[in-house]
C-alpha cells in the first residue's frame, strides 16, 4: 500500500446511500428520532419565561423593538441590551457576543409580543430537528465504516440516547437556552455538510459548511471546538490521513476567522479581567474579611471535581438543578476523593481518545469530541463565570451518546439490532421519564428557584433567587398567616445567601424587602443599610430604604408613640426622598404635635404644592396656618378644602 493517497476521494468507500422514503423500511427512524425530541418536551409549551428569558427577550431594549432591534443585537455585547449601560453588560471575562438567537426573538417579538409560547414551540421543534439532523449526520459517518444495517442501528441509538437525555432540559426547556440549540445544530450542519463536501467533491457543501459554522458560532462561541472535531471525524470516519483531514477542513477558517474579526470589533480585545465577585468568579475566597483568589491547587481541584461530576450526570442524571454557583461546588483539594477519582476517569479518558484515534476507533472519537467540545466550559481555557452547569453538557454530550451506542453495541453484539434497541429502549424510557418530570420544574420561576434550593442548598445565588422569588409571591398573598410564613421562608434563604456570601448586595436588597413585608421596619432599615455599605450607589437599595424609614417613623409615631425615634426615622427618610408627599405630610403631623407649628406649615404646603386638588392635604395645611396665627388663610384653603370635598372634615374627624 506504499503510495497510495488515502485522502483521495475516489479511493474512499462511499457512504451507505440514504433512506428512499420507507421502501427499505427505515423511514421511521426518522419519524422515530424526531418525535422523540419534540414529546418529551410538549409538557414545556405553555411553561411561562424563566430564568435568563429576560436577559435576552423581554427586558432587553433591543429584543422588545423587533425587528428594528436587529442592529443593536448585532453590534452590542450581548448583555447590553438588558442593563442599558457600557462597561456594566462586560460581567463576565471577555463579554458574550451571541447576537444570533436574541435576533430570533426580536423577530418573534415582532409578531407574538411578549408571549412565551412560540418560544417554547419553536425550541421544541428545533431540538427535534437537530436529534433528527444528529441521526442523519451518524448515519453518514457510519456508513463509511461498516455495512448499512449496521451502520442504521447505530446512528439510530446514538440519536435516541442524545434526544432523552436529561442534561438537555436546561437548554430546551427555557427559551433562552436556544442559543445552545442553534450552537450545536449548526455545527453538527458544518460536519455534515463537510463530509459531503468529501464524499462527493461537490464546493457547493464547502458553501453549506462554512455558512452553517459562522451561524453556530454567532449563536454561542462553542462552535468554534468543532475546528478540532471535523477533521478528526473526516481522519476516522474516512480513512484520510491527519494532515489531508485537516487539508480538506481548514477552508472553515475562514467563517471562524470572520466571526472573530467581528467579535472583536464589536467587543474590542480587552478581556475583562478577572471578576472580584464571587457571582461572576467561583474561585474566590474569604480572608481576612476581604476575596482573594484560590490557590492554584484549591482551583485546580475544584475544576477537576466539576468535570467529574459532568460525567456522573450523564451516565446517573439525578439530581438535576440549574444552578452550580458557590458554594454548591465547595473549594476541594487534590486530596478529596472526588477529584482523585475524576482524574482517573479523565486519564482513561484521555487514554481511550488517544490510543481510540490511533486506531480510527469510533469509541476514541466520541471519547475526542466529549474532551474537546467540553474543554472549552470547563474553566481551563478561560472563566465561564460559575462552577459548572448542565447547559454545558448540551454539544459534549453527544460523545457520551456516541460511546455508550459503540459500548452497547459491541456488548450486545452489533448484528443483534432488535437486542440493542431493546436495551436503548429502556434506558431512553427512564431518561426520557426523568426529562419530562424535570421539565416541570421549569414552568415558571418560582418553581424553578423553590425547587433547585432543596438540591443546591449551599448556592447563594439560588439562595438568593427562592428568597426573591417567595418575597415577590408573598407580597400578592391576601392571607396575612401565610404571607408571613412566606416571608419567614424567605428570610431563612436570604440569611444563608449573606453568610455564603457576605457582600452580596442583591440579598441584602431582598432580605430589607421581606422585613418590610413583615412590617420588621427596623430590621429591614439594616439590611438595606448593609447593600448601601457594599454598594452605596445601589438605587434599589436607596428607593427601598427610604420608605422603610418612612414606615418606621410612621410606626414609632402611632404605635409606639415614640416621636424622638420617629423624628429620626422621618427625617432620614426625608433626606433620601425629599419629594415623596407621605413622608412630608408625616413630618409636617410631627412638627405639629410638638408644637413646631411654622415647620409644619412648610411641609404641608410642600404636599400641597405637589397636589394642590387634595381636599385632605389642604385641611392639613389650613390646620396647621391655624395653630401657627395665620386663621385668615387657614379659613380659604379651609373652604377650598370643603368646595373639594365636603366631607373632609368628617374623614379627618372633624380636622
Amino acid at each position: 500500500m506504499k503510495g497510495k493517497k488515502l485522502d483521495n476521494t475516489k479511493s474512499q468507500q462511499q457512504p451507505v446511500p440514504p433512506v428512499q422514503g420507507d421502501s427499505h423500511g427505515y423511514g421511521w427512524h426518522y419519524w422515530l428520532v424526531f418525535l422523540l425530541g419534540c414529546g418529551l418536551y410538549l409538557n414545556t409549551l405553555f411553561h411561562e419565561f424563566t430564568q435568563d428569558d429576560a436577559i435576552v427577550i423581554y427586558d432587553n431594549m433591543f429584543t422588545t423593538q423587533g425587528i428594528s432591534g436587529w442592529k443593536g443585537l448585532f453590534t452590542k455585547d450581548t448583555f447590553f441590551g438588558f442593563f442599558k449601560e457600557e462597561g456594566k453588560a462586560n460581567l463576565v471575562s471577555g463579554g458574550r457576543y451571541r447576537p444570533f438567537t436574541p435576533a430570533m426573538f426580536a423577530l418573534e417579538y415582532q409578531f407574538f409580543g411578549k408571549n412565551p409560547l412560540p418560544g417554547h414551540l419553536i425550541n421544541i421543534l428545533l431540538y427535534g430537528f437537530l436529534c433528527l439532523v444528529i441521526y442523519i449526520l451518524m448515519l453518514l459517518l457510519a456508513g463509511g465504516t461498516r455495512p448499512p444495517s449496521s451502520a442504521r442501528y447505530f446512528a439510530l441509538a446514538t440519536a435516541i440516547l442524545y434526544a432523552a437525555h436529561p442534561v438537555h432540559t436546561e437548554a430546551v426547556a427555557n427559551i433562552k437556552g436556544r442559543d445552545e440549540i442553534m450552537s450545536m445544530l449548526g455545527s453538527i450542519l458544518a460536519l455534515y455538510f463537510t463530509v459531503k463536501a468529501y464524499d462527493l467533491g461537490q464546493k457547493k457543501y464547502v458553501l453549506f459548511a462554512g455558512l452553517s459554522l459562522f451561524v453556530a458560532l454567532l449563536s454561542k462561541e462553542n462552535a468554534i471546538t468543532f475546528l478540532a472535531v471535523i477533521p478528526l471525524a473526516l481522519y476516522v470516519f474516512r480513512n484520510v490521513s491527519f494532515g489531508g483531514a485537516l487539508a480538506k477542513s481548514l477552508i472553515l477558517l475562514v467563517p471562524a476567522a470572520l466571526f472573530m474579526l467581528v467579535r472583536t470589533a464589536v467587543l474590542g480585545i480587552d478581556m475583562g479581567g478577572t471578576p472580584t465577585e464571587l457571582m461572576n468568579n467561583p474561585f474566590l475566597k474569604i480572608a481576612d474579611n476581604s476575596y482573594v483568589p484560590f490557590s492554584a491547587g484549591e482551583k485546580m481541584a475544584t475544576i477537576m471535581f466539576t468535570l467529574g461530576k459532568y460525567v456522573q450526570l450523564l451516565i446517573f442524571p439525578h439530581p438535576l438543578t440549574h444552578d452550580y454557583y458557590p458554594r454548591h461546588i465547595d473549594i476541594m483539594h487534590f486530596t478529596d476523593p472526588g477529584v482523585l477519582v475524576s482524574i482517573l476517569v479523565y486519564a482513561g479518558l484521555v487514554f481511550v481518545a488517544v490510543t481510540g484515534l490511533m486506531k480510527r476507533s469510533v469509541l476514541g472519537f466520541g471519547a475526542a469530541y466529549f474532551l474537546i467540545t467540553l474543554s472549552i466550559v470547563s474553566n481551563v481555557v478561560f472563566p465561564i463565570g460559575t462552577n459548572m452547569s448542565e447547559r454545558f453538557l448540551f454539544m459534549p454530550s453527544l460523545g457520551f451518546a456516541v460511546m455508550a451506542a459503540y459500548m452497547l453495541e459491541k456488548y450486545l453484539n452489533r448484528d443483534k439490532a432488535l437486542g440493542l434497541l431493546a436495551v436503548v429502549g429502556l434506558i431512553a424510557a427512564a431518561y426520557g421519564f426523568k426529562t419530562i418530570t424535570r421539565n416541570n420544574v421549569w414552568k415558571s420561576d418560582f418553581l424553578l428557584f423553590t425547587t433547585d434550593v432543596k438540591t443546591s442548598v449551599n448556592s447563594a445565588k439560588v439562595l438568593n433567587a427562592a428568597g426573591g422569588a417567595l418575597t415577590t409571591e408573598g407580597s400578592k398573598e391576601k392571607d396575612p398567616a401565610r404571607q408571613k410564613q412566606m416571608m419567614t421562608e424567605a428570610l431563612g434563604y436570604l440569611q444563608k445567601a449573606v453568610a455564603i456570601h457576605p457582600n452580596y448586595k442583591n440579598a441584602y436588597l431582598l432580605m430589607g424587602n421581606a422585613n418590610y413585608y413583615l412590617k420588621e421596619y427596623e430590621n429591614a432599615i439594616k439590611a438595606y443599610d448593609n447593600a448601601l455599605r457594599i454598594d452605596p450607589n445601589y438605587r434599589d437599595a436607596n428607593t427601598n430604604l427610604a420608605v422603610a424609614l418612612r414606615d418606621a417613623g410612621r410606626q414609632a409615631g402611632e404605635v409606639q408613640n415614640d416621636l424622638i425615634k420617629a423624628e429620626v426615622y422621618l427625617n432620614r427618610s426625608y433626606g433620601l426622598s425629599p419629594n415623596d408627599p407621605e413622608t412630608t405630610r408625616l413630618l409636617g403631623v410631627l412638627n405639629g404635635i410638638k408644637g413646631n407649628h411654622d415647620e409644619a406649615v412648610k411641609y404641608f404646603e410642600k404636599v400641597v404644592e405637589a397636589d394642590p386638588k387634595n381636599a385632605s392635604s389642604l385641611l392639613n395645611l389650613s390646620n396647621a396656618l391655624r395653630n401657627a396665627g395665620n386663621t385668615v388663610r387657614a379659613d380659604e384653603l379651609l373652604q377650598k378644602a370643603l368646595s373639594i370635598d365636603p366631607q373632609v372634615l368628617t374623614k379627618q374627624g372633624g380636622g
